[in-house]
């Protein structure tokens, strides 16, 4: 390591932590702090960890904070609020509905933490109601005042013009109206199924209809195909940017819907359903059938989450409550529109530039700008790609390059997400076309893209791609790309290897770093893994490349067993890990060994942690900071000191549970020098100094966000930006 790395570790790594910043303290999480002995002899002690899902719950309190963070661009900012409200969807849909479907059938466990399944409910019920008050309170008290002052209006009902109501209720009967569909709730229409997450309005209702029925309740969802956010034209506007809710719109008119009868209320509400897929792989012929039938009822499984109005009187709650088969404690009243996440739609809409963060142009490499095959700028030196800083074009020319190459026999690769009309699987067709075998590993599974995984899948094989789902039982979540070529001197294998996903759109707001190489041996696993995940054989032994679920939990392990060893030796010690998670208990009862060793530990994990640092005599070795900014964190690095001879792995794997040992993963090493000492520079030590977006995890669970204090502001992203960009 060079002396200039040194110092960064020696000065930067403990930063100044101030007073809590907005949302900051993460009370919910916090728990009985252990006694250093008695854990010390018993590093499985329950009060040594931290409770995963709490621990991903919080996160979202560190992403409305830079909705609260007032040096923030404002239209930035209204999207932070939108990413913690879809993130608590998710949250919902996932880790609640998994834990009560897990109580309804009798098997639910504790985690490491020890924490019951019934507490954990009670405790996220707790937190998310912080959560949900501190989100509306942000916009109603704060965005909507602030947005207002810019000419940028989200109109209520009582504020309309008499000009915008009759512009209003134009739109609604020619727009709205003709696809509207409500439904009377009587005998003859019992309660219908809700589709998850849709927008819906339960209507109280008196008097009698055309055919003599009493009316008393009734269910109107909102049109899937309009718009949430409808914005005004400038004849009835009186600001530059002036909008109204659709639901504000349906709220105000909708008596229209019911002539003759008196609407007596009109009350929103949301159901988020149960959306993990629940496929026994080992029981069906076609995972992909199967997999299809289940997402016919994704959108009704078992209801998680009720969301309602806050005006919404408890008669009417009840009812939706027993229709939905849920208790008091599923519901969550908000004083807003239930459907605020859906203000980012306007987000392209306003052409205002001053109230963004500044437009960025990812830099292409030097081949690429020097219009030079990539190939033979591979086979003389690595490349190492560091995103969204540097353009994932480069992996999109290499994929083209190859298709059109007439030496090139042979590519394969593995998909997990890929977004919509991806130029790489254009490519990948094209190759197929032109003669060339190729193979394609597409994860069926990747949550919430099964349905495009599947499209994707019967595109590929109607182009003659040979499309395989991988292993049964084990998500493929390995990013790999193998191209063999024919050269003067025989076969050549080229691969590129990355932290995440062949997405065009997410290269250019996630942080991933990509490795091009056309090293023999990397290549040669390369082979051997697509092998391994098209046929059937047993473990296989890499020589650069590491594996999961065989070797990367192993090496991992392994290589804190090295450090430790170091340490007791006197030679030096230290590992720094960059990941998006870590909840892995035989990894962190491992760290905690390594710190009580004297191995100083730097870990960087963005969302959970369930690590406790700083515990005296156990942990106060090891520091945990989440970096939170305008991009999403999501590389995966691995750096271990092993006596003075430093080794540096990036992966596509966190070290969770699920990545380590459940799931394909692979970790590659950065063998060039330089590149490492790049990846060093950029994604380790950078982070390590970062004094404005970081947080810092103390040993009762709460985080605390740091700040210069008297030192120059220090922004890890932005330092990228302007050093690569």
């Amino acid at each position: 390591m060079n002396a200039k790395r040194s110092d960064v570790l020696g000065t930067a790594a403990s930063p100044q932590s101030s007073a809590l910043g907005p949302a900051a303290a993460a009370q919910g999480i916090s728990a009985a702090a252990p006694d250093p002995a008695a854990a010390a002899r018993n590093l499985h002690d329950p009060a040594l960890y931290l409770n995963r899902e709490l621990a991903q719950l919080e996160f979202n309190f560190r992403v409305l904070a830079q909705a609260q963070d007032a040096s923030v661009p404002l239209l930035e900012r209204m999207r932070f609020l939108c990413i913690s409200n879809s993130n608590l969807d998710e949250f919902f849909e996932v880790q609640v509905a998994i834990l009560r479907h897990h109580l309804a059938f009798g098997d639910a466990k504790a985690g490491p933490d020890g924490t019951s399944p019934a507490e954990l409910l009670a405790r996220i019920r707790s937190r998310v109601l912080d959560l949900v008050h501190a989100q509306y309170t942000f916009w109603n008290d704060t965005l909507l005042p602030e947005l207002d002052r810019e000419g940028i209006r989200f109109i209520a009902r009582d504020k309309w013009t008499s000009k915008q109501t009759r512009w209003l209720q134009g739109y609604f009967q020619n727009e709205v109206l003709p696809v509207l569909s409500p439904l009377g709730l009587d005998p003859a229409h019992p309660f219908p199924r809700i589709l998850n997450k849709s927008l819906n309005f339960a209507v109280s209702l008196e008097g009698k209809d055309a055919f003599g029925r009493e009316g008393h309740m009734a269910l109107l969802r909102a049109p899937r195909s309009l718009p949430r956010i409808v914005r005004l034209p400038e004849d009835v506007s009186d600001k530059p940017y002036d909008f109204v809710f659709l639901s504000s719109i349906l709220h105000q008119f909708v008596d229209e819907l019911f002539p003759g009868m008196k609407v007596t209320g009109a009350y929103q509400f949301r159901v988020t359903r149960n959306s993990e897929l629940f496929v026994d792989e080992d029981d069906v012929e076609n995972l992909a059938l199967a997999l299809r039938d289940e997402l016919r009822g994704r959108g009704f499984a078992k209801a998680a989450r009720l969301e309602i109005a806050d005006t919404c009187p408890k008669p009417v709650a009840d009812y939706l409550m027993h229709n939905f088969e849920l208790g008091e404690s599923d519901v969550y009243r908000l004083p807003g529109p239930v459907n605020v996440h859906r203000i980012t739609a306007i987000y392209d809409q306003v052409e205002r530039p001053d109230l963004k963060f500044p437009k960025f142009t990812p830099r292409l490499i030097a081949p690429i700008t020097l219009e030079r095959s990539l190939f033979d700028a591979i086979a003389e030196r690595d490349i190492l790609l560091h995103h969204p800083y540097e353009s994932f074009g480069a992996v999109i020319e290499l994929v083209k390059e190859a298709a059109a190459d007439p030496n090139v026999l042979a590519i394969k690769q593995t998909l997990y997400r890929t977004g919509n009309d991806s130029p790489l699987v254009n490519s990948l067709i094209d190759a197929a076309r032109a003669g060339k075998d190729v193979t394609v590993v597409v994860e069926l599974r990747a949550r919430f893209d099964e349905e495009a995984n599947i499209s994707l899948a019967n595109r590929l094989q109607e182009a003659g791609v040979q499309v395989v789902y991988g292993v049964v039982g084990y998500k493929t979540h390995a990013k790999i790309l193998l191209i063999v070529r024919r050269e003067k001197a025989g076969l050549r294998r080229y691969v590129h290897l990355s932290t995440g996903n062949y997405h065009t759109v997410t290269s250019r707001i996630y942080t991933d770093f990509g490795l091009m190489t056309a090293d023999n041996d990397i290549g040669e696993d390369a082979h051997k893994l697509f092998q391994q995940l098209s046929g059937l054989g047993p473990v296989i032994k890499l020589k650069r490349l590491l594996q999961s679920p065989f070797t990367l939990h192993k090496s991992v392990m392994e290589k804190i067993e090295r450090e430790i060893e170091h340490a007791k030796a006197g030679r030096p010690a230290r590992i720094i890990a960059k990941m998006n998670a870590l909840n892995e208990p035989s990894v962190i009862e491992l760290l905690y060994k390594a710190s009580m060793a004297g191995v100083r530990i730097d870990l960087i994990v963005r969302g959970a942690c369930t690590l406790r640092p700083g515990l005296p005599g156990i942990s106060e070795n090891i520091r945990v900071r989440s970096i939170v900014g305008r991009f999403l964190e999501h590389s995966r690095v691995y750096w271990y000191a092993n006596g003075g001879e430093p080794e540096i792995y990036c992966s596509s794997a966190d070290w969770m549970e699920r990545n380590l040992l459940r799931r394909i993963e692979t970790g590659f090493p950065i063998l060039d020098p330089d590149l490492a000492g790049r990846v060093f520079d950029e994604a380790l030590a950078n982070y390590l100094a970062d004094n404005t977006q970081a947080w810092v995890l103390k040993a009762d669970g709460n985080y605390e966000r740091t700040t210069p204090g008297g030192d120059k502001p220090h922004s890890a992203q932005q330092a990228l930006l302007a050093k690569i960009c």
